[in-house]
Order: structure tokens, then sequence, then C-alpha cells
């Protein structure tokens, strides 16, 4: 069997990185510098991965760049790696993201006793994780990665967060840990299954799975299906599974916020393509309207809580919530149009609320408050920031001409010959999105100067006065973006208007996947073909 190595540099080399950058504990320059080289040449990988694959031959091979060795040959375990478009996409937008995090930590202060290297390996870390859990092709190997990912990730939020880190660290942990052990059973089940049914033993690999799916009955399936259904239903998260991620992205620092949402949580959406749908076809249809439900219910119950939020932080998360209800309305619509504007959903909100995220870091570093209350009148003192974020907030309430517009159109006319009542329910949550997206921004950048954060900027902290009393030190102490900050959020501002204008590339690359995907569940395409 041919090896191809370069998956597996991609997983070793955050891994390393993690290990480099650890113990310079006492250079936080030089840690951040040597993090950041090595998130830019895994940048470069991911770039020679992505001109590697090739989009013709994903209509008959279903995983390229493949690597597959004996892992525990007792079990059947394989270290086994392999990518379709859908995985590549993801192991893109981690790719992105991760130097663009590295970008906007470069001046955090850190809690007492906390250091860069620190920080910086952790980060390493989960990424290193993340393209393992986006390219295992092996189901054990998958949950193993699914577990690991959640160590570097509690302990950036325990150790580097915000004051109630604590907690909403362990909250992480004890739901993901929970939804992990529930999925173990139904991975020893599959293994189990499988074990009945090839001469050879009870097997991990997903292909021999996806081809054995159709000789499991609707029962058995059912029960395997919601095994991994709660873990990703967890990880998502869905209603009413979600109330760990609004306390874990209030007290994550900035950066880790923007993986938190704009990567870990496409986890589940993945693992609803790669793992539910074809392994567990007959029982992806049959619970499907649960999962409706449960999608447009937290399209719109996420929506109005996002209304009411005045930590902008949690606000964020609660859009992402309301977001990922849109994906999986995409997914469980069972359409291959409604697949793609999903699987580009998940990239789309990845990029679109990682920049909000961050511009919402930025506004905090200058204000100290993250209470939307402690903000007014800031454009007229930050108008670049102001631009930034209301940039950010039109991309994510799917404005023509952004990347987010071109997904959630997909999921919802995908959607919509199979499912319309479910897809007019949910369309009502882009009125909430405008709604919300703009309300804050009104609050925070709009009218005269207000606010505890913005007074306490003008004229000092513990002063009282009035907004003009402070007109001559306004521009001083509430500064606009520094040129670092400008080419951090650069990146982002191009990929949300290249996506919005040009999402063709991508969805080239997603479409056979979704293809194939679609003859794996079994139904005829509702829609009659891929995207153009």
């Amino acid at each position: 069997m041919n090896q191809n190595y370069l998956l597996l540099a991609l997983l070793v080399l955050p891994a390393v990185g993690s290990v480099a950058v650890a113990p310079l504990r006492t250079n936080d320059r030089a840690a951040k510098s040597l993090a950041m080289a090595f998130a830019l040449l895994e940048l470069g990988l991911t770039a020679v991965a992505w001109f590697s694959y090739s989009v013709s031959a994903a209509a008959n091979q279903r995983f390229q760049l493949t690597f597959d060795v004996p892992w525990i040959p007792a079990f059947g375990t394989r270290i086994a790696l392999g990518v379709d478009g859908i995985a590549l996409v993801m192991l893109a937008l981690i790719a992105v993201l991760v130097p663009i995090v590295l970008g906007s930590s470069w001046t955090d202060r850190l809690p007492e006793g906390r250091t860069a290297a620190g920080f910086c390996a952790l980060l390493l870390a989960t990424q290193a994780t993340l393209v393992g859990v986006f390219a295992a092709t092996d189901v054990f190997l998958f949950y193993v990665f699914f577990e690991a990912m959640l160590v570097p990730m509690y302990f950036i939020i325990g150790r580097f967060g915000g004051p109630k880190r604590q907690y909403a660290a362990v909250k992480f942990f004890l739901y993901s840990v929970l939804g992990g052990l529930i999925m173990l059973g139904s991975v020893i089940g599959l293994y189990v299954v499988s074990a009945g049914r090839l001469p050879s033993g009870g097997t991990f690999s997903w292909a021999a799975l996806r081809d054995l799916a159709a000789q499991v009955p609707q029962s058995v399936q059912i029960w395997l299906f919601l095994g991994f259904f709660i873990a990703f239903a967890i990880k998502a998260p869905l209603v009413p599974l979600h109330t760990w991620l609004p306390d874990a992205g209030a007290e994550a620092p900035i950066g880790a916020g923007v993986l938190l949402v704009g990567v870990l949580d496409k986890v589940a959406t993945f693992g609803f393509l790669r793992y539910c749908l074809p392994l567990f076809p007959l029982a992806s249809k049959s619970l499907a309207p649960l999962v409706l439900v449960l999608s447009v219910l937290g399209i719109i119950y996420a929506g109005l809580l996002a209304a009411g939020q005045d930590d902008m932080k949690r606000f964020v998360s609660y859009t992402s919530i309301a977001h990922f209800g849109f994906i999986a309305l995409g997914i469980f619509a069972f359409s291959t149009q409604a697949f793609a504007g999903s699987v580009l959903y998940m990239v789309n909100h990845g990029i679109t609320t990682g920049m909000l995220f961050i511009a919402v870091g930025m506004l905090i570093t200058r204000g100290n408050s993250r209470l939307i209350s402690d903000y007014g009148g800031v454009s007229a003192l930050t108008p670049v920031l102001a631009g930034t974020f209301l940039f950010a907030g039109l991309a994510s309430l799917a404005l023509p001409g952004t990347n987010s517009f071109v997904s959630e159109f997909l999921v919802l006319i995908g959607s919509f010959p199979r499912e319309p009542v479910y897809t007019i329910i949910a369309t009502v949550g882009i009125i909430f999105a405008a709604l919300y997206v703009l309300w804050v921004y009104q609050q925070v950048f709009q009218g005269p100067a207000r606010g505890n954060a913005v007074m306490a900027s003008m004229i000092g902290p513990g002063a009282v006065a009035a907004p003009s009393s402070a007109a001559g030190t306004a521009k001083s102490s509430f500064s606009d973006l520094t040129r670092g900050e400008i080419m951090v959020l650069a990146p982002l501002i191009a990929l949300i208007l290249l996506l919005g204008f040009f999402p063709g590339p991508v969805l080239d690359v997603i479409n056979p996947s979704v293809a194939a995907t679609m003859r794996e569940v079994g139904l005829a395409d509702p829609v009659g073909g891929m995207t153009p």
C-alpha cells in the first residue's frame, strides 16, 4: 500500500511545536515567535495538501492522501488517516485560524503566574488533536482524538480565562466527557456488530463499517446512532445540551474562544456527516425529525437569548448556537445542496465568528469590560474598530456579498423541497440575527460617548465627568486599531469577501464528498443534483 506522509506531518508538526514552545517560560517573545513559525509552516503544508487533493478523482475515491499502519492489532485498530473534501476544508480552516489566533493574542495580558509559552503550547496541542479528529479514518482513532482535544482546551480555559474560568472549564470538560463516554459505548457496539458479520472479526475501519451498514437492523442502528448523536449534540451544541458553551465562551481567552466556536464545535457537525449518516443510514432517516426539531428550536431560542445578553462574549456564543441550528438543518434535510451548504457554513461560520470574537476582544482590551451596557458612542473614538465590528456582524447575519450568505442560501434552498415547514421556521432566525447584531452595534458604537468603560478610558478610572469634558484625551486613551491588529483582521476580511463572491473553488472540493454521503444515506436527491 502506498503511504502518503503529508497528513501524518500535519498531525505531528503542531504537536512537536507544542513540545518545543512549552519550555520557553522565561522568554515570551521567543515562545510566541516559535509558535507562529510552527503555525505558518502548518499553513504551508496544508496548502500543499489542498493542491495535492484531486477533485476529479474524488468521485471514485472516498479518501485521498491516505496513511495506514497497524496500531493495536489485537483490537483491529489502526493509525489510519485520509481526507475527503469535507475534511480537507476543515483542515484548511484550522490552518488559517491558528496563526490569526496567535497574532490576535500577541499583546494579551495573561493572568498572574501564566506564561505565553504555556498558552501557545496549549494552542498548538489543540491544533494537533483537531487535525487528528478530521483526518482519522479509523473510528477508534477518531474517538481518541475526540476525547484528547478536550484536554488542552480545558487547561486554556481553566488557566488563562476570566474570573469564572474554573467553573467554565470544569463544566465544559464534564459535558464533553459525558458525551464521549456515551459515544464510546457505540464505538464498542460497532466493533461487536462487525465481529459478528465479518470473517476476519471486528473492525474499526470506517470504510468496512460503512459497507456493513445495510446488514445492521434498524433497531440496532438507532441505539448506535444515539450514542454518537448525543456526543455530537453536546459538542455542537444543540439545544437543550448547549448550556456549557455560553459559560466556556465567556470565560475563555479570546484566542481560545475563536477556536472553541470556530473549529471545535464543527467536530460535531462533521461527525454527523462522517459517522452518523453513512454508518447508520436507517437510523438517520428515522430520527431526522427529532434532529430537525432541535435544530429550529436552537435557531429561535438561541437567537432570542442572544438579543437579551449584556455580556458580549456570551452574545457571540449564543449567535453560534443559532448558526449551528442552520448547519444541522441542512445536514438532516438530506439533499446535496443542503449538505454542501452545511459544510460551507461550517467553514464560513468559523471565519465570520472568529472575526467577530477577535473584534470583541479588541474592544474589551480597550474598555476593560465585556458588558454591552458599559459602552456607547465608541465609533467616534475608534472608527476603524467600529467598521470591522460592523463588517463581521453583517457577515454573521448573512448579508449578500459576504461568505455566510452563500452557505445560508444553499442550506435553505436545499432544505425546502424535503422539509418546507422546518425551513420556513428557520428563516425567522434570519430576522432575529439582523435584530441582535444591529442592536449590539447600535448600543456599543452609536450615539454620544457613554458607559463606564468609555468614560473611564477617557478621563481615567474612578473619575466622574460629562462626556464632553474628556474630549481632549479621548483618542489617546481609547485608541483605534493598531497596524498589527489590522494585519490580524485583514485575512479574515479578505476571506469573507472572497468566499462571498467566489465560493466555487471551495464548493468544487466539497461537492463530490457530499454527493457520496447522499448515496450512502440511500435517499433520492430532492433537488436533482449537486450544487453547480
